[in-house]
């Protein structure tokens, strides 16, 4: 099959084109720049140059493609609103595309915040629309008749070169000289490990199912006390709480998602897809020691 991704040379994205190349499909990666682009020629994949803004351009690579994978989202928390909207774009105009065929088309999304009674999110919640609106807006194609089926990511995708959550708590750590949650510290959060997320993109492309939602979730909910203990075993700082009050002064834009409790379940994605997780937990990949030795 010959793919489109978007974010194809990212850290998730650049996992998920090694796994479809693996499997003998065609990729055809969204590059921004001279030097993603050869990045990605040089694993075999072919680059087109465009950014999520240039709908015109997007909808010619998804024109050209037989099965589209959007994993490209901007990371820029401090203008979050308006990143959310280019994404809620860029899905439309791709769906745009998509309609009246069976080309799959399978869509990012998150699970942070799924659910906040701290019961186990699974795969029949919905997620909010707001401010992300990647799940809705794909969603909304689907019951247009397009083959749309979302992959929601925990908030730690982990692996050596991650630069999300995890590496920005551990340099806040530095930062601070100590290693804190808050509170109790008994709030949970959901990981997978990079690798396995890529082959569950896979899957999903392959099954090519309809409003399905699928969620990419190897470790169900890891207290934060249990991620700070291990950060402060291996930069040999203290661990210690801090009020609940005092979350955004330490955290930064962290502090609104450090007390989340969200643990989630991938029960029903196993079942339709065939996929199980086979790599290492989050706190194994910490204890490895690659979160510590770039910074």
């Amino acid at each position: 099959m010959r793919v489109f991704v978007t974010g194809a040379t990212g850290f998730i994205g650049s996992a998920i084109v090694e796994e479809l190349l693996g499997a003998g499909h065609e990729v055809v990666g969204l590059v921004r720049s001279e030097e993603s682009a050869r990045k990605l020629e040089a694993s075999g994949a072919r680059a087109f140059k465009g950014t999520l803004e240039d709908l015109d351009l997007l909808k010619k690579g998804v024109a050209e493609a037989e099965g589209v994978i959007h994993t490209a989202f901007i990371h820029d928390f401090s203008n979050y609103l308006a990143a959310a909207e280019t994404d809620k774009r860029a899905i439309e105009a791709m769906g745009s595309v998509l309609a009246g065929s069976d080309r799959p088309f399978i869509v990012t999304a998150g699970i942070l915040g799924l659910r906040t009674d701290g019961n186990l999110g699974t795969e029949n919640d919905p997620a909010p629309g707001f401010p992300r609106a990647s799940e809705a807006a794909a969603m909304t194609w689907a019951e247009a008749g397009v083959y749309a089926s979302v992959i929601r990511l925990p908030p730690s995708v982990h692996d050596a070169g991650d630069q999300g959550f995890i590496p920005f708590i551990i340099n806040k750590a530095r930062e601070k000289g100590v290693s804190a949650y808050v509170a109790e510290g008994q709030n949970r959060w959901p990981a997978v490990h990079r690798r396995d997320a890529a082959l569950l993109f896979r899957l999903a492309l392959e099954k090519a199912a309809r409003g399905k939602r699928y969620n990419a979730i190897g470790d169900q909910g890891i207290p934060l006390r249990a991620i700070a203990e291990v950060i402060g075993s291996q930069l040999n700082l203290p661990v210690t709480s801090i009020p609940a009050d005092e979350a955004e002064s330490h955290f930064e834009w962290m502090g609104r998602f450090i007390t989340f409790d969200n643990p989630a379940s991938a029960t029903l994605t196993q079942q339709e897809l065939g996929w199980k997780p086979t790599q290492t937990s989050l706190l194994e990949d910490l204890q490895l020691g690659h979160y510590f030795t770039n910074r």
